[in-house]
């Protein structure tokens, strides 16, 4: 297994600085063995080596799609959740943006995070036991809810939270129909082999303000018009129960919602025990542990 320091880290994947900086990929995709037994078949394997993200068309049945949406109505309308640091609301709507821990505060979003058909492709990409770095409902109520500008997870992650090397996967789950025009996700297929490491310093508590519009860590539009020709752009459509998962250094974003259908998904950032958070390698301070975690327990 490779083993990767801190300080080789830190000089290959600048960002933050004076200018923008390009920089190849120097970690592995997948980080198994091809033949490692696991419910991604060798070809899915291979696709997600070369795209950056596996497509999933059922990964939950139409009954637990139910069960999961009902959680997050339920957790959108209780007011202790709204006065919790951990709610992020629209700044003009005011409505419920995103609720981050959520497998901490729901027993039935942590099942979902313990479930194997999650656990195990995580476990088959990145090689290893695999913990929780981040989880949270996205909720994109109809008309007007705002979407997320396109940058690179691992650009952030490695900034503010201190993940030291591209070995972690995330998984969007979708709660609702994503159709072509509700703000859809969207991905560079192939950008995952390129690091952008963004210009301008962190400011202190950035977090506050990047969860509700992103600031510090956005590319260029040069460097977003060059990717997306090189790459081409990628939306994922998909019934309720589809599941997309995707390499944290994919250049994506999701544009705003303006039809009346919403688009609710449940989103969790598998790491590898093995890539643990250290110190932030480009902000003055840690994010806060709902964001970032830093309880690296195996998921069981």
């Amino acid at each position: 297994m490779t083993t990767i320091t801190t300080d080789t880290i830190t000089s290959r994947y600048p960002t933050r600085g004076a200018s923008e900086v390009v920089t190849p990929r120097r970690d592995p995709v997948v980080w198994s063995e091809y033949g490692t037994p696991g419910p991604i078949q060798p070809a899915e394997l291979r696709g997600y080596d070369r795209d950056g993200f596996l497509a999933v068309d059922q990964l939950l049945m139409p009954g637990e799609v139910d069960r999961y949406r009902q959680e997050l109505d339920r957790l959108c309308a209780d007011p202790a959740v709204r006065a919790d640091p951990r709610a992020i609301v629209e700044p003009k709507s005011g409505s419920i943006r995103s609720v981050f821990e959520v497998h901490r505060i729901s027993e039935v979003f942590a099942e979902l995070v313990r479930d194997p058909r999650l656990a195990d492709r995580a476990r088959q990409i990145l090689g290893s036991d695999v913990y929780v770095h981040q989880s949270r409902i996205n909720v994109k109520p109809g008309f007007g809810a705002s979407g997320f500008y396109w940058h690179s997870d691992f650009e952030t992650w490695h900034a503010e939270d201190g993940l030291p090397a591209m070995r972690t996967v995330s998984v969007s789950v979708a709660l609702t129909e994503n159709h072509d025009t509700n703000g859809g996700l969207m991905i560079m297929p192939g950008s995952h082999r390129t690091f952008l490491g963004c210009s301008g310093e962190t400011p202190k508590d950035n977090y506050k303000q990047s969860l509700q519009m992103q600031d510090a860590g956005t590319p260029s539009d040069e460097a977003l018009t060059e990717l997306a020709g090189e790459h081409g752009i990628k939306l994922f459509t998909g019934a309720a129960g589809s599941a997309t998962w995707f390499d944290c250094n994919c250049m994506h974003g999701s544009g705003d919602n303006i039809t009346p259908f919403p688009r609710s998904n449940v989103f969790i950032v598998f790491n590898s025990v093995e890539n643990a958070a250290v110190e932030p390698f480009a902000a003055p301070v840690r994010r806060p542990e709902f964001i970032g975690a830093r309880d690296f327990t195996p998921v069981r």
